[in-house]
C-alpha cells in the first residue's frame, strides 16, 4: 500500500520507483485509449455508415491533436508541474474517449462524423504532453545513469497498452458491442489519475516519504524547479539546434513505421491476409508485445552502452543497427506467401523499432537537461508528424489494396532514420555548451 508517512530519517523504499509505477500505468492507459477506437473501427464502420477513409481521418485527428500539443503540453508541465499537468491531461482524455461511444446515441450522419473527429482530436491534445512531461519527471526524480532504463521501461508500458487493447476490445465487442466495450475499458483511467493527483509530487524534496538517502542519491536534480519560464528566444534556440533538429527528423521517420504497424496491423491482417476478426484481434497483439519487450531490452542495452561508450555512441549504436533490420523485416512481411510468417515479420520489425525509444528520449534529456519537458515536446511533435503524414497515406494506399507500397515506404524511412543518428552529438547541450563526461 502506498504510504504518505514521513520517512525523512531512514533509508526506506525508493519513492522514485513508485512515481515511476504511476507514470508506467498512465502511459499504458494512454496507449490503450488511443488504440481502442482503431480496433472498434471494424464494427463502427458498418454500424455508423463510415468508410475506411473516414476512419483514417478520425485516426488522423488524434495524431494532429497529439502532435500540435506536444510542445504546449511540455511547456505546461514546466510551468505548473507534473502533478497538476498529468491530472488535467488524464481527466480531459477520459472525457474525450467517452464521447465516441456516447455521441451516436444522440446524433448521426455528418454531425456524428464531426463529433468523432473532434473527440479524437481532443484525446490527442490531452495526451500530447504526457511523454514530454514524463521526461521532465525522470530528469528530476532519477539519476542520470537510470535515464535510459526508465525511458525504455515506460515504453514497455505503452506497448503493453497497445498489446492488451486489441483482444480486450475484440472480445468485448463480440459480447456487448463496440460502444459498451469502449466505455467499460476506459473506466480504470479515472482511478489511476486520481491516485496520481493524491500521491505524486513535482520534485523529490516536496514528497514527505522521500528519505535523506534517496535525496543524496539524486543530488542537485532533487532541487530542480518545475515552473521555469521559457523565453521565446530560448525556445527558438533549442528548436533550431542541430541536435534537436536531427533527433526530431530521425524520430519522425521512425514513427512512420511505428504508426504503420500500430494503427493498421489489425485491418491489414483482415483485408490482406484474410484472418477473421477475432483471430486478427489476437494476432495483432504480437507486435506490441514484441515492442514492449524491445523497449525494455533497449533501455537496458542503451544504459550499458552509455556506460561503456559514452553519450555519443552509447545512444547512437543501437539505432544504427536495429532500424535497418526493422526496415528489412517490413519488406519480408509483405512479400512472403505465408500469412503467419508475415505476422512474425511484423512482430520482429516492431520489436526492432521499439529497441530505440530509450536512445531517442534519453538523448533528448541529455541535450535538454532542465528543459527536458520542452525538448521532449519538440521531439515528439516531429515524431508524430510521421503519423500525420503516414496515416492518410496508408489509408489511401490500403484503400487501393497497395499495402506493399505502404510497407516499402516504412522500410525506407527506417533506414534513413538510422543514418541521421551519425550527426547527433548527445554530449552537446541545446544551449550550445559542451558537457563531456557529464552524460
Amino acid at each position: 500500500m502506498i504510504s504518505m508517512s514521513s520517512n525523512r530519517h531512514g533509508v526506506g523504499p525508493r519513492i522514485r520507483w513508485r512515481i515511476f509505477g504511476l507514470l508506467f500505468t498512465l502511459g499504458l492507459i494512454a496507449y490503450a485509449q488511443r488504440t481502442s477506437v482503431t480496433i472498434a473501427a471494424e464494427q463502427m464502420m458498418p454500424d455508423l455508415h463510415l468508410t475506411q477513409l473516414q476512419i483514417g481521418w478520425i485516426e488522423q485527428a488524434f495524431v494532429i491533436g497529439y502532435a500540435l500539443f506536444q510542445l504546449p503540453g511540455g511547456l505546461i508541465g514546466q510551468r505548473v508541474g507534473a502533478r497538476v499537468a498529468f491530472t488535467a491531461f488524464g481527466f480531459v482524455a477520459f472525457a474525450a474517449i467517452m464521447a465516441s461511444p456516447v455521441a451516436p446515441e444522440f446524433i448521426g450522419g455528418a454531425d456524428l462524423f464531426v463529433v468523432l473527429v473532434a473527440a479524437q482530436f481532443f484525446l490527442g491534445a490531452a495526451q500530447g504532453g504526457v511523454f514530454p512531461v514524463s521526461s521532465g519527471v525522470f530528469e528530476t526524480w532519477f539519476p542520470v545513469r537510470q535515464w535510459s532504463l526508465v525511458q525504455g521501461a515506460q515504453s514497455m508500458g505503452l506497448n503493453l497498452g497497445s498489446a492488451i487493447t486489441p483482444p480486450l476490445i475484440a472480445v468485448l465487442m463480440q459480447g456487448i458491442g463496440w460502444q459498451r466495450a469502449l466505455v467499460w475499458s476506459s473506466m480504470p483511467a479515472v482511478l489511476v489519475v486520481a491516485l496520481w493527483a493524491w500521491y505524486a509530487r513535482d520534485t523529490p524534496r516536496e514528497h514527505r516519504a522521500v528519505s535523506p538517502a534517496e535525496l543524496a542519491e539524486l543530488g542537485e536534480v532533487a532541487r530542480a524547479t518545475v515552473d521555469a519560464k521559457l523565453s521565446v528566444r530560448r525556445l527558438l534556440r533549442m528548436v533550431g539546434h542541430r541536435n534537436t533538429a536531427l533527433l526530431t527528423a530521425s524520430y519522425l521517420l521512425m514513427n512512420y513505421a511505428f504508426y504503420l504497424i500500430t494503427n493498421w496491423c489489425f485491418l491489414y491482417l483482415i483485408q490482406q491476409r484474410h484472418f477473421p476478426v477475432l483471430e486478427s484481434g489476437w494476432l495483432s497483439v504480437a507486435p506490441p508485445i514484441a515492442g514492449s519487450l524491445g523497449a525494455g531490452i533497449g533501455g537496458l542495452l542503451t544504459a550499458r552502452l552509455w556506460q561503456k561508450l559514452g553519450s555519443v555512441w552509447g545512444f547512437r549504436l543501437l539505432p544504427l543497427v536495429s532500424l535497418p533490420v526493422a526496415g528489412a523485416l517490413l519488406l519480408v512481411a509483405t512479400r512472403t506467401a505465408s500469412p503467419y510468417l508475415a505476422v512474425g515479420a511484423l512482430t520482429a520489425s516492431f520489436g526492432c523499432i521499439e529497441l530505440n525509444e530509450a536512445s531517442y528520449w534519453a538523448a533528448s534529456m541529455a541535450v535538454g537537461r532542465s528543459d527536458s519537458m520542452a525538448i521532449g515536446g519538440v521531439l515528439n511533435t516531429g515524431g508524430n508528424l510521421g503519423g500525420i503524414i503516414g496515416i492518410p497515406l496508408v489509408a489511401w494506399l490500403s484503400g487501393r489494396h497497395a499495402w506493399g507500397a505502404a510497407f516499402a515506404i516504412g522500410s525506407l524511412c527506417a533506414v534513413v532514420a538510422a543514418l541521421i543518428w551519425l550527426g547527433i552529438d548527445a554530449d552537446e547541450l541545446v544551449t550550445g555548451e559542451a558537457t563531456p563526461g557529464a552524460v
